[in-house]
């Protein structure tokens, strides 16, 4: 049925790299939502105003708001598509990230208004109509969640959509919720318990904690999470194929959006070679990576010293000294600033994310280190902090 759809109405469906194309996948997604939801949510409240089932009604709103998602889900592709403005230079990719937050909050609001309803249910229990009508119905229905949990995941998955995972998340718990309520008329029936309300508040809850996780996912993206690793891969080795490339670091990932990633990096070169050819290669290397990765990439060139020996001999001293310390990772642009009373030694050095050494003992370490050869060496250190690993 997924490759049907995708064949009816989607032209060139690889070319996920194209946001037209991304965004056909998009309202596909959404419409089928829409249609599928809303024909489950008529379907469960008529069988649970007939059974008598608040879990059975509770499970039909769930549904109901899946298809208010599916719908925000449908606006939100098109407005992400829009194209960059004056307002907006970096384009507007992030709606997607937005609505799914979105849909996250109203997930939860519905958790919280069906506690309450089960909750009265509870003190107030009514018989239950059972029938294997209803029985045939709900097990349809799980289903049709089931289906769309998988369309929805590998549609996710083809164009790299964190809303149409979420959607794929919320589907796949609709199954364990519709599977409750249906577990609850047959111990119902079974034993005359009537389990119902009960079962209405543990849907509701899961519902609630559901929306939770959901909020979780879709608001990392917004407060800037650590670029993809596999990302951050493929960027290192196409940059250290050039063989004129020395070193890299400084390597930055912003995210704005699905289609819509801005990297930089910078690229150390032989400061005695042809600058001419290292800037040609630092051009190419751009060219390579965009076309790609399919994303936008700026290289900055960093000339670096590699045949004066009192470098080497300090930097090696450096190294040897810093990169054995718990959380310090690496140095790089390493240069020597002579002077009438002094010298300084200026390098970068990378720590990682969870480095627990200070700054100043860090450098109070390396200054140490330098002053044992010479008192006239000062130290000057930038740290970078590694959220990346090149």
């Amino acid at each position: 049925m997924r490759k049907l759809l995708i064949k009816l109405f989607i032209k060139d469906p690889q070319n996920t790299s194209d946001p037209k194309v991304r965004e056909k996948y998009g309202k596909l997604a959404g419409v089928v939502g829409i249609v599928s939801n809303m024909l489950l949510c008529i379907m469960k409240i008529v069988i649970g105003i007939f059974s008598r089932s608040i879990a059975i009604i509770a499970d039909g709103v769930n549904n109901l708001a899946d298809a208010s998602s599916s719908i925000i889900t449908l606006l939100s592709f098109k407005l992400s598509s829009l194209p960059e403005d004056k307002d907006h230079p970096y384009g507007h990719a992030r709606i997607e990230y937005i609505s799914g937050l979105i849909i996250s909050l109203i997930i939860i609001i519905i958790g919280l208004q069906l506690l309450k309803t089960s909750f009265l249910k509870v003190m107030n229990p009514e018989a239950l109509n059972f029938s294997y009508i209803t029985i045939i119905m709900l097990l349809v229905a799980i289903a049709v969640k089931l289906w769309q949990a998988l369309f929805n995941k590998s549609i996710g998955k083809t164009i790299n959509s964190l809303t149409l995972t979420a959607t794929a998340t919320d589907s796949r718990n609709d199954c364990i919720s519709t599977a409750a309520v249906l577990l609850s008329l047959l111990i119902g029936k079974a034993t005359g318990i009537n389990i119902d309300g009960y079962m209405g508040c543990l849907v509701a809850l899961f519902i609630i904690w559901s929306g939770i996780m959901l909020v979780k996912e879709t608001t990392s993206p917004l407060l800037g999470e650590a670029p993809d690793e596999d990302l951050v891969n493929d960027i290192n080795q196409i940059v250290r194929k050039s063989s004129g490339v020395l070193g890299v670091h400084d390597l930055i990932v912003h995210n704005y959006g699905p289609g819509k990633v801005f990297a930089s990096i910078h690229i150390e070169v032989d400061a005695d070679g042809d600058l001419m050819k290292s800037h040609d290669m630092i051009d190419n290397i751009e060219h390579i990576v965009k076309e790609s990765l399919h994303i936008e990439f700026v290289a900055h060139m960093d000339p670096i010293k590699t045949n004066d020996p009192l470098i080497k001999e300090l930097r090696a001293i450096i190294s040897q000294t810093l990169v054995s310390l718990d959380g310090v990772e690496s140095i790089h642009d390493f240069r020597i600033v002579p002077g009438p009373t002094h010298t300084n030694i200026i390098f970068d050095t990378v720590l990682s994310a969870d480095c627990k050494l200070a700054e100043n003992e860090i450098l109070k370490i390396a200054d140490d280190a330098l002053k044992a050869i010479d008192e006239n060496y000062f130290v000057v250190i930038t740290f970078d902090r590694a959220y990346t690993s090149l």
